[in-house]
C-alpha cells in the first residue's frame, strides 16, 4: 500500500514512464546512470511484492527474477499473499506490468540497460487457474511488446519472460493456445514430459525431494540426484528453481546456496534481497 501512496504515478503506464524519465535519487534507474553492475540472473525474489517497493527493490539489487502472487477478484488481478491482504490499488498492472513497460522503453528494449537477457516474471495464480490465467493472458496481450512469445511452435524472446505457477488448472488453456505470452512452471514430475517451449521453468519444493538443509555434509546420493535432475532439465532447455530452502542468514543457507549453484540450479529463492546479492557478488556469480 505504501508504494501506491508514495508513487501514485506508477498506477498507470504514463505515470510509470514519467517516474523512469525523471528518476528519484536512490532508485534503480538513478543508480544505473552512475554505473552499470551486472544483473544477478541467479537471483529470484520470492514474494517480491512484500518488499516496501515491489519490483523496484529487486531491480535495485539486480535480481533476474521476481515473483508475484495474484488473485482474480471482480475481473481484476490483485497482488497479495493471502486474501486478507487484498487491496484494490495493488494490481499486477500497477505494480509490475506498467513499471516494467516504462523501464523497457526508457532502456531502449531491455530491463537492464545493455543486457538482452529477459527478466523472469513468475506469476503465482492463487485463484482458480483457468479463469485467472485467461484474464492474465488478456492483460499480457496489452503489453505484447514486453513479453517473450510462443507463436505457432516458435519462441521469440522479449525483455520479460512471464512464467505461470500456482493453480495447475492453468495448464489446459495454456496448452491449447497457438500464440501465448507466458510459459508454464513445471514440477520435477514433468521432467521428460514437457519442453522449454511450453514449460520454460521446472520448480519444486526442496524438502519433498531432499533431506539435506545445509547442515553437515551434503549426502553424495542427494548431490548426484540433484545434478542429474538439473542436467535433464537443461538438456531440454529448461531452467530449475527450488523453493522451501533455508532462508535465514547463516552457514546453512550459504552451504545450500553453494551446492545449488555448483549443480547448475538457475534460480536461488530468497526473501533476503541484500543477503543473496552479497552472496553472489562474493562468489563472483551473476
Amino acid at each position: 500500500m505504501a508504494l501506491i501512496t508514495r508513487r501514485g504515478a506508477l498506477t498507470a503506464f504514463g505515470g510509470a514512464l514519467t517516474a523512469v524519465l525523471a528518476p528519484p535519487a536512490g532508485s534503480a534507474f538513478a543508480g544505473e546512470r552512475r554505473h552499470r553492475p551486472r544483473p544477478l540472473w541467479h537471483a529470484h525474489a520470492h514474494n517480491d511484492y512484500e518488499h516496501p517497493r515491489p519490483l523496484l527493490d529487486a531491480l535495485d539489487h539486480r535480481f533476474g527474477s521476481v515473483e508475484a502472487d495474484v488473485f482474480l477478484v471482480d475481473g481484476r488481478l490483485l497482488v497479495a499473499h493471502d486474501p486478507v491482504d487484498l487491496d484494490p490499488a495493488r494490481t499486477l498492472e500497477s505494480l509490475y506490468l506498467a513499471p516494467l513497460a516504462a523501464r523497457v522503453e526508457a532502456h531502449h528494449g531491455s530491463v537492464y540497460r545493455g543486457s538482452r537477457t529477459p527478466l523472469q516474471l513468475l506469476v503465482d495464480l492463487k485463484t482458480e487457474g483457468a479463469s485467472t490465467y485467461l484474464e492474465l493472458d488478456r492483460q499480457l496481450r496489452r503489453y505484447r511488446h514486453l513479453f517473450t512469445t510462443y507463436d505457432h511452435g516458435r519462441v521469440r524472446r522479449g525483455p520479460v519472460t512471464a512464467v505461470i505457477s500456482g493453480d495447475r488448472a492453468a495448464r489446459a488453456p495454456m496448452a491449447a493456445q497457438t500464440v501465448r505470452r507466458a510459459f508454464y512452471d513445471g514440477r520435477l514430475a514433468d521432467l521428460g514430459g514437457t519442453d522449454a517451449s511450453f514449460a520454460s521453468l521446472i520448480s519444486d519444493n526442496w524438502t519433498l525431494h531432499f533431506t539435506w538443509l545445509g547442515v553437515g555434509a551434503f549426502p553424495d546420493a542427494e548431490r548426484r540426484r540433484l545434478r542429474t535432475l538439473v542436467r535433464t532439465a537443461h538438456d531440454r532447455g529448461q531452467k530449475v528453481r527450488f523453493w522451501a530452502t533455508p532462508d535465514l542468514a547463516g552457514p546453512a543457507r550459504e552451504a545450500l546456496w553453494g551446492e545449488l549453484l555448483d549443480a547448475g540450479v538457475d534460480y536461488l529463492n530468497t526473501d533476503d534481497l541484500a543477503g543473496l546479492e552479497a552472496f553472489l557478488d562474493a562468489r563472483g556469480r551473476t
